[in-house]
């Protein structure tokens, strides 16, 4: 008997034990009244830094990954290159989580300008990290939202887009942008893997 044969008389084997002893005595389109109604696998994600009113978004396709044209043009690189880096790339974003994420980065942004106008930077121009921990808590926003904090970066999941950017003394950014494939281990899901898979 092949190889190939085997395994597939094997997963049907499985699968009829798996019908043989499935559990419950319901019939289909039975509900039994003391049966608990399904309830989804993954719990939504929490929000945090949500604006009281968010702008209509602007009437178009989804917005492509910041990564995603990142291989577009670039005629030089190896052949496996995009394949390679794939867990590099940013999900898309729609429309409605693009307007989302714009008005919690300028929640986050008001927050971190008052980390700012407080002055106290250390080394490099860095604040405290802890003190854009405080800043982004008061948002609501905590470690059940992916917040990374460190050396100037932040990032924060809204639970609808990823807002991450710099926060020094010489500068403030905000970058709205999609979780990434395969993100940086034990850092949320805003923060680029800086490794490989």
């Amino acid at each position: 008997m092949s190889y190939r044969r085997s395994v597939v008389l094997a997963v049907l084997a499985s699968l009829a034990v798996l019908a043989l002893t499935a559990c419950g005595s319901e019939r289909a389109g039975e509900r039994s009244a003391s049966a608990p109604t399904p309830t989804p696998s993954y719990p939504p994600p929490p929000k945090c830094a949500q604006a009281a009113e968010t702008p209509p978004p602007a009437p178009s396709s989804p917005v492509p990954s910041a990564t995603a044209s990142r291989g577009e043009g670039a005629g030089d690189q190896p052949p496996n290159y995009a394949d390679n880096h794939a867990y590099r790339m940013q999900a898309s974003l729609s429309a409605e989580r693009e307007a989302s994420g714009l008005a919690s980065a300028g929640l986050i942004r008001k927050e971190l300008e008052k980390v700012r106008a407080a002055g106290g930077a250390g080394a490099y121009g860095v604040y405290g990290d802890e003190r854009v921990e405080a800043a982004l808590r008061r948002l609501g926003c905590g470690p059940e939202h992916g917040v990374f904090v460190g050396n100037g970066f932040y990032a924060v999941y809204t639970g609808l887009a990823c807002v991450s950017g710099r926060v020094t003394a010489d500068e403030l950014t905000t970058e709205v942008h999609g979780v990434y494939a395969e993100p940086q281990p034990g850092a949320g899901p805003c923060v680029e893997n800086r490794g490989g898979h």
